[in-house]
């Protein structure tokens, strides 16, 4: 049992050894522990207060980012949409260009539809002439010597014309 229980000097020497060291400790140690413990701990709290700002600026950032990406979006669909009004636009003029081209090409057709015509009609008419001039020219060259045959042939020519 000796063991178990120490002397009572070995008590005092031991206790008087671990104020000793305690002393030396807590002049020496003891604050530089407590500066690193502290500056640790200001460490921890810096890093956090930062995580927190920087996660606090990743959501602002996310959020402007969201709102970048939905002004772009909304961008694009008005470009889109003016795209479509000015394709459309130019679809319809070209159409009133070619239905206006349309009607100029039959106006034109028209127009020389009547010139010809009327350069037929031109020619119908002196072909017409023509032909009386030289019936004419027969009824007068040809000798008629009594009154009888006379009317007879301007009854047969006038019979001719209303045949016609």
């Amino acid at each position: 049992m000796g063991l178990l229980t120490p002397h009572l000097g070995l008590f005092i020497w031991t206790l008087l050894a671990f104020l000793i060291v305690f002393f030396i400790l807590k002049k020496f140690a003891w604050p530089m522990i407590l500066k690193g413990l502290n500056e640790r701990e200001a460490n921890i709290a810096d890093s956090i207060a930062t995580a927190e700002r920087v996660k606090k600026e990743m959501a602002q950032l996310k959020s402007e980012n969201e709102a970048l990406l939905q002004s772009a979006r909304e961008e694009r669909s008005a470009m889109l949409k003016d795209a479509k009004d000015i394709r459309d636009k130019l679809i319809n003029d070209a159409k009133e260009e070619a239905k206006m081209q349309a009607a100029k090409i039959i106006t034109e057709a028209n127009t020389s539809i009547q010139h010809q015509k009327m350069a037929a009609l031109t020619d119908i008419k002196n072909q017409v002439g023509k032909m009386v001039v030289e019936v004419s020219e027969k009824i007068l060259r040809r000798e008629l010597s009594d009154k009888t045959q006379q009317e007879s042939y301007i009854s047969k020519l006038a019979e001719e014309i209303k045949l016609n």
